[in-house]
């Protein structure tokens, strides 16, 4: 197993990246302010994964609440999370029990925003089962739901106890969803990491694959990186606007298409396709630089093409973003691989070029 630390002063955290972390409780009792936990969890993965978190605790006279909600981004919503206040409530949880999030990233962003929320705030620990969750929505303490009208637009920044990433989870992975979350893998490389997106230039096959040492080094890597900026900049004034590579631009696609039709990770390939070509009408970015970014989303089986929605509709969606300041799209752009800013001062008539070139 190996550790990592989020500093954030009296409320910092491990990550424990390894194998067969879910059936050791050890590594959860000393988070446990009582000895009751509720596992949110759902419908794909409770079968695969929940008795062999609930039962180690169980053994060790922890009262297990099981909370299972239907699976998929189309449920991050204020109906489902409803669902785990009304089990909370049902149960007269209280303020020393702890919420685990068992699942993937949609999961985790609901079970910390309920932790949030529920009586002003709860314990909770992000146990993350697929690698886009893993790689990123698990650590750094952001949580929250969907509306109509845009994607996350309503959460808060809550961070947990502990995370346990269990790198056995990914095999039951289906592989559109690992390619997906190796999209958030790339992102660091892509925006301050130049030499871990080298090495994922030459890992990529073992990577999809799951090769046991490939996998755990990309995971340990990517939270290094979460960690860092997260620790620098954790409520996003800054450095941590830079994780939203491609974000603007993939949220427009997967709010325009439906929540759950594109996955996550895939449109933010296709959106930092567009964030790469728009850098380089700017300047900023090679041509061959571009080829190689487009190259390595392929050989994730990722898109590197985004829907055409047209100019207006993809304008409006980005005009929600919540890096909006006063009126202007604030986007994360590359000034060459390993580097990224976050800016408004670019020429939106190149913008519009890009948001035509869609496909």
């Amino acid at each position: 197993m190996q550790t990592l630390q989020v500093e954030l002063g009296n409320r910092s955290y491990p990550i424990h990246i390894g194998q067969n972390l879910l059936s050791q409780a050890e590594l959860i009792l000393p988070y446990l302010k009582r000895k009751q936990v509720a596992i949110v969890t759902n419908t794909t993965v409770a079968p695969l994964y929940l008795e062999k978190l609930a039962a180690p605790l169980r053994a060790t006279g922890v009262s297990v609440i099981e909370i299972v909600l239907p699976d998929g981004e189309a449920y991050k919503n204020t109906e489902t999370l409803n669902l785990i206040y009304d089990a909370l409530l049902k149960n007269r949880c209280e303020r020393s029990t702890t919420l685990i999030a068992l699942g993937g990233g949609v999961i985790g962003d609901m079970t910390g925003y309920a932790a949030a929320t529920y009586l002003r705030g709860v314990p909770f620990i992000q146990i993350p089962t697929t690698l886009l969750s893993q790689v990123d929505s698990s650590v750094g303490g952001k949580t929250g739901i969907n509306h109509p009208l845009g994607k996350n637009m309503i959460g808060a920044f809550y961070q947990p106890q502990l995370v346990l990433a269990d790198i056995d989870t990914l095999k039951t992975l289906p592989t559109r969803e690992l390619s997906a979350g190796v999209a958030e893998v790339i992102k660091y490389g892509l925006i301050r990491d130049v030499k871990f997106f080298d090495w994922l230039e030459a890992n990529m096959t073992k990577l999809m694959a799951l090769d046991t040492s490939v996998t755990t080094e990309a995971v340990y890597h990517s939270c290094f990186n979460k960690a860092e900026v997260v620790a620098a900049d954790e409520h996003e004034t800054g450095e941590r606007a830079t994780l939203n590579l491609g974000h603007t631009f993939g949220h427009a696609v997967e709010n325009a298409m439906g929540y759950g039709v594109w996955l996550h990770g895939e449109a933010v390939a296709a959106g930092t396709m567009m964030a790469a070509d728009l850098s380089k009408r700017l300047g900023w970015l090679s041509a061959a630089e571009v080829e190689r970014i487009a190259t390595i989303f392929k050989a994730a089986n990722l898109p590197i093409e985004a829907p055409d929605l047209g100019v207006d509709k993809y304008m409006d969606l980005m005009g929600l973003d919540k890096k909006v300041i006063d009126g202007k799209i604030r986007l994360v752009l590359q000034q060459g691989i390993g580097k990224s800013v976050v800016t408004s001062d670019y020429d939106p008539q190149a913008l519009r070029q890009t948001l035509t070139m869609a496909l």
